[in-house]
């Protein structure tokens, strides 16, 4: 049974192999540590192997694990991101931990972000979630916004003084090869760029596919079975 630190070695690894392979320094890309179903005991012993920035897909489990954790003065201060689908009268505890949010897909969450962080006096850095599609009757299954709505959302969000754009977060289709896919990203995240110069990041990429990710340009991989184990998802958005 292989341990917590031989797994983080083991996926550091193959993020810097991949980043070598494609012509690009490993240093660019950045591992999220998916700790959704696992706990805050799981948290602290990855955060002790250097591990900082951690994500979860629900909220309740994000402010539990945050809060569990923040009170502990043995651990380090630890960055925190949803990358599950986020429903707006949830926003308030996210904006109030001052949460990474890689998961609007819609206007009008948009707008409910921007509120939220201005009464918290925050500034919050927020992903477009692009919808890659997927084989027939899934289209929307992973979740996202439509790409032909992702400059309209990209512009609604550099308007907001209290958001800031980070760029692009997307989950391969379902079925089929990942590669395609996340070069369809790649030449969004670029045109979303040309526009908002500062929205430079690329999340896309999980633990079984990684590789075509930082391949197609990926500056966030999202990793949870690879470090952690198996254990039952209720959600895909970040594994």
């Amino acid at each position: 049974m292989t341990s917590l630190a031989d797994n983080l070695r083991a996926v550091r690894a193959r993020i810097d192999a991949a980043a070598r392979a494609a012509g690009r320094d490993p240093a660019e890309v950045h591992l999220l540590a998916v700790s959704k179903t696992w706990s805050a005991e799981d948290v602290r012993a990855l955060a002790a192997l250097g591990q900082r920035h951690f994500a979860e897909n629900r909220v309740q489990e994000l402010v539990g694990k945050a809060a569990a954790l923040a009170a502990d003065p043995a651990v380090p201060e630890l960055h925190w991101h949803l990358v599950g689908q986020l429903q707006r009268n949830k926003v308030g505890p996210v904006a109030r931990l001052g949460a990474t949010v890689h998961s609007v897909d819609r206007a009008p969450l948009v707008t409910a972000l921007a509120r939220a962080a201005e009464r918290e006096q925050r500034v919050l850095d927020v992903y477009v979630q692009v919808d890659l599609g997927g084989p027939e009757g899934e289209l929307g299954s992973r979740g996202g916004a439509a790409p032909a709505d992702v400059p309209g959302l990209a512009d609604a969000i550099a308007a907001a003084p209290e958001l800031r754009l980070r760029g692009l977060m997307a989950v391969a289709p379902r079925d089929e090869e990942p590669g395609p896919a996340f070069e369809r990203l790649a030449v969004l995240s670029n045109r979303v760029r040309s526009d908002h110069p500062g929205a430079t990041e690329t999340s896309a990429g999980m633990s079984g596919d990684l590789e075509a990710a930082v391949t197609a340009g990926a500056t966030v991989v999202r990793v949870g079975t690879a470090l952690f184990g198996t254990r039952p998802l209720t959600s895909d958005a970040g594994q």
